[in-house]
């Protein structure tokens, strides 16, 4: 653990009455001001981590380090934690002023320190003037605000955030994450977002814990984990993906579609069965001859940003395509791609294993 740790897990299971584990055997640390992302389908266990860090519940095994204490037997009230709920669980009896300052005058803090902390607050997310307005009068995104102020002017050294911004349209949710993700950067201070938005998750975050029946698949930034899914769930979940099976032939060359193509992994066995990734993006559309594949388009959507082009390989293999070229149901075409845009998964690899062989070629200089 480093100084920079603010949170640890340390082989942490939780499990209810004698049902199946929500979580199993977790372990992972949180660095100092960072924004960090749970993403994962419904009932993979990211709200329980959410939950185990708040103090609202404890775990049946395992230690959770806090500053570098123990706080399993911790309650909620005495961690330096504030959470900021799906639906803000805010007070319509009362108005902004009072929500906001709720926490401090539970704390019997002074009426004008409270007043100074609530105006300043206020002002840092953007809704000074709003004190005496009430609850029921605002939108969502104001009352998000309000909910992430009530949080912030505790000055807790952690937010949560369990998917906050669900209940927004599409263009409001958009502007949010934006501010959100400015408000972290301005505070600086760790915040834990709960999502199964992938979108989302890509977008705010510094680092993502990918979860899934109550493991984490894989962690890392953004980047790390589109780029280089640890397997299918992590490939097929994080953006869209075209897997495929195919072989390892030896180090640098991978046979898929029929095909032996140069790429840039390797650490496997010679002639192993694997996963293989191209993402829908990476695939540019030629004429027949001029393409590395040769597939027949099946179907064709326009989605604003780009075309969403169904094709299929002489194997029988399904192909996603986004391009900006419109291309013709029926015709054949040729998809281009770099040896680069091919990431090969071993079966059944763990995030451990992953990490030994991705440093192993990226330190020979065969990195992507």
């Amino acid at each position: 653990m480093t100084n920079n740790t603010i949170i640890r897990f340390e082989h942490v299971t939780k499990q209810y009455d004698q049902d199946p584990p929500v979580l199993k055997d977790v372990s992972f640390e949180i660095e100092r001001g960072k924004f960090y992302t749970l993403l994962g389908p419904s009932g993979c266990g990211k709200t329980t981590i959410l939950r185990l860090i708040a103090g609202f519940t404890e775990p049946t095994k395992g230690k959770i380090y806090f500053n570098g204490k123990i706080v399993n037997d911790v309650p909620a009230n005495k961690r330096q934690v504030n959470t900021v709920f799906q639906d803000y669980a805010l007070f319509p009896h009362l108005n902004v002023f009072e929500n906001i300052a709720f926490g401090l005058r539970i704390k019997k803090m002074k009426n004008a320190e409270i007043e100074k902390r609530v105006k300043e607050t206020l002002r840092f997310v953007n809704l000074a003037g709003y004190e005496n307005r009430e609850i029921t009068e605002m939108s969502g995104g104001q009352r998000q605000r309000v909910a992430i102020a009530r949080a912030i002017v505790n000055e807790p050294e952690v937010i949560l955030l369990d998917e906050p911004l669900s209940a927004l349209d599409l263009k409001l949710r958009t502007e949010m994450q934006y501010e959100l993700r400015e408000l972290q950067r301005r505070l600086g201070i760790t915040f834990i977002f709960v999502t199964h938005d992938q979108e989302e998750a890509l977008a705010m975050s510094d680092e993502i814990f990918v979860l899934n029946k109550g493991k984490i698949q894989q962690s890392g930034t953004p980047t790390d984990i589109y780029d280089e899914p640890i397997n299918r769930f992590v490939a097929d979940f994080i953006g869209e993906s075209n897997i495929i099976p195919g072989k390892m032939i030896r180090d640098f060359l991978v046979e898929f579609a029929g095909k032996q193509f140069e790429c840039v992994d390797q650490g496997f066995n010679d002639n192993e069965p694997v996963e293989i990734v191209i993402r829908p993006e990476d695939l540019e559309i030629t004429k027949r001859e001029q393409g590395k594949l040769q597939v027949k388009v099946d179907s064709q959507l326009f989605r604003g940003v780009h075309y969403e082009i169904c094709c299929y390989d002489e194997a029988g293999n399904e192909w996603l395509v986004h391009s900006t070229k419109k291309a013709v149901v029926g015709e054949e075409i040729g998809l281009y791609f770099e040896s680069e845009d091919i990431h090969v998964m071993r079966f059944g690899e763990t995030e451990e294993e992953f990490d030994k062989r991705l440093e192993a070629y990226q330190e020979v200089g065969h990195g992507k």
